[in-house]
């Protein structure tokens, strides 16, 4: 249960303000499994909400007509005991975590997990960037040396996990050729970052159960931690190839459920056949989480929320990392978007150091987001 007796009754919501703020990653983004190229810019629609004189900022994809509606709304409607934010206003919860956070004057992953800490909060990460970007390369061999060119960047940055995006030949190349090239650069890059490494493999759907089989049997030597997505989620398939790895000896996680996921995705993995539920992380939301969490965890069944070309999942994955159970690492998309200051969060040795700020540590230049509101924004 969750304590707002401190919060003033006659606080309401004055102003709920909102605009596009726009980056860009590191390097350019290439193709997955079904999609084509990502490219280099990224954006999101950063929310400010003022409730008593005190705004709180994140992201949220509320419309200016549902903002309107919620406008006048009093503390006592918006928070409660029993899931800190009612369902009415779950569209805002971010912003609404933040400005909660602020009013207590501590960083969110204290709030969310009603805890004292005494040391710096650190979280494991992995680098999510190693994408399709070999497809005009017709060698082999020149596609392995660019992805290790890449993951080495990531390495260099203080990433100690990957993410390689696999699926060649679901749709970009010929179905073999581009497995054999998944393969390739899956080894390619263990040998680049060395044993310590953690590494972990996204098909997005694009296998089948054999070749998912023959990909894990040919990477073995890799001991990858997890197959993301292999194929759509299907309880005999996923029950298939359980048994298939148990027969092999290949510890390697199934983790699913970004997308448009099966209804019984939930339960499938409560039965052992998903490892790791992958919600994304602001679009399931925070609340959600919280509570999923504790029912995976009576199963023994791990978190891993998605985060990708968000870029504010990065921190807000970092934040709740402590209250979420059995959260493995956060999913991180490296990008810089001009207004924001992300200096409190620092990268090494495989792990993210958590600024201890007030709400989600990120310093917002006010007078920017105030120019970009009444340039391209809304307010109401």
């Amino acid at each position: 249960m969750y304590n707002f007796s401190d919060l003033e009754k006659n606080w309401k919501i004055e102003k709920i303000e909102q605009v596009l703020m726009k980056g860009e990653r590191r390097r350019l983004a290439g193709c997955n499994a079904r999609l084509g190229v990502h490219g280099k810019e990224v954006s999101f629609p950063l929310v400010r909400i003022t409730i008593g004189g005190i705004t709180g900022y994140s992201w949220s994809r509320i419309s200016r007509e549902a903002a309107e509606a919620m406008i006048g709304a009093s503390v006592s409607e918006i928070f409660c005991e029993e899931q800190w934010i009612k369902d009415r206003f779950q569209s805002i919860q971010f912003p609404l975590i933040d400005w909660l956070a602020n009013v207590r004057e501590m960083p969110v992953y204290k709030l969310l997990s009603q805890k004292e800490w005494t040391s710096p909060l650190t979280v494991p990460c992995y680098d999510t960037s190693l994408y399709f970007d070999d497809l005009h390369l017709s060698s082999e061999q020149d596609a392995v040396a660019l992805l290790q060119e890449e993951a080495m960047q990531g390495y260099n940055e203080g990433f100690r996990g990957f993410k390689i995006k696999v699926g060649r030949g679901a749709m970009h190349m010929d179905l073999m050729e581009g497995t054999k090239r998944d393969i390739a650069i899956v080894n390619g890059i263990r040998e680049a970052v060395g044993p310590q490494c953690n590494l972990s493999i996204d098909a997005n759907n694009g296998y089948n159960l054999n070749l998912t089989k023959q990909v894990l049997k040919e990477t073995a030597q890799s001991n990858l931690l997890w197959i993301e997505e292999a194929f759509h989620e299907d309880d005999r398939l996923y029950r298939n190839l359980k048994d298939w790895m148990h027969e092999e000896k290949l510890n390697v996680l199934i983790t699913d459920g970004e997308g448009l996921a099966a209804g019984p995705i939930v339960e499938w993995a409560e039965q052992g056949l998903i490892d790791a539920i992958q919600y994304d992380l602001k679009d399931y939301g925070i609340v959600n989480w919280l509570k999923l969490a504790k029912r995976l965890a009576k199963s023994g069944v791990k978190a891993a929320p998605h985060n990708y070309g968000g870029f504010y999942g990065n921190f807000a994955s970092a934040q709740v990392y402590p209250a979420i159970e059995g959260f493995m690492f956060v999913e991180w998309d490296e990008a810089q978007i001009p207004g924001i200051d992300t200096s409190g969060y620092v990268i090494k040795d495989g792990k993210i150091s958590v600024p201890s700020t007030p709400g989600f540590g990120l310093h917002i230049d006010t007078a920017y987001y105030d120019r970009k509101v009444s340039e391209s924004g809304w307010t109401v």
